[in-house]
């Protein structure tokens, strides 16, 4: 998994460096982030009214089907931060492309994350932005998958020409639980607000 996340990164630092000598512009981003973890399962005795304490515990009782008797299901939120760079590339006047690699700090789920977005100009200093999003846990649980697909929508407003303020929610699609099925998940849900300092622009 380290290997895979040093990969990322140095792919990252490739397309960053040819990308502003191409096209001038980047962004270093910042801001508050939350996780949403929805869970769905199964807990052994039926008698146990208690929830599964974390996202372990939910693996163990789901190993076997056999011997559970009561659904489960429950979401918990954690709140962090993520910092970041994006290349936005122009396509036409109003559209665009915006790769992207992130470093979100959230708890247990601490991730590397690249985005890569549509992005179009609906309005004068407004932008809309949708696409996958590629995530990658630094160091999961003990029995989640470190690999986590999410689809992502936001919207961006330019502050003044250098600084942009931007919000976006992104869609958990993976089933993380190893071994996991329609009737036990946990998938990500986030949502991020921050700011973005763009450098290379023309004044």
């Amino acid at each position: 998994m380290k290997n895979l996340i040093v990969i990322v990164l140095l792919v990252f630092l490739t397309l960053t460096t040819s990308s502003c000598a191409l096209f001038s512009e980047a962004q270093i981003k910042a801001g508050y982030e939350n996780y949403q973890a929805n869970i769905k399962g199964y807990i052994e005795d039926a008698r146990d009214t208690d929830p599964p304490n974390d996202d372990t515990d939910l693996a163990k009782n789901s190993a076997n089907k056999a011997d559970v008797t009561k659904s489960y299901s429950d979401s918990s939120n954690e709140s962090g931060f993520y910092v970041g760079i994006a290349l936005p590339i122009s396509i036409t006047e109003k559209f665009g492309v915006q790769p992207e690699i992130n470093y979100i700090g959230v708890s247990d789920f601490n991730q590397i994350q690249v985005p890569i977005l549509l992005k179009y100009n609906f309005a004068n200093k407004f932008n809309a932005y949708g696409g996958p999003n590629l995530g990658f846990l630094v160091d999961p649980p003990s029995g989640l998958n470190s690999f986590n697909f999410a689809l992502d929508l936001g919207l961006s407003y330019d502050i003044t020409n250098k600084i942009l303020v931007e919000a976006r929610y992104g869609w958990g699609l993976t089933n993380l639980l190893d071994g996991g099925d329609s009737d036990n998940s946990v998938k990500l849900n986030n949502f991020q607000i921050g700011l973005a300092y763009k450098f290379g622009t023309k004044k």
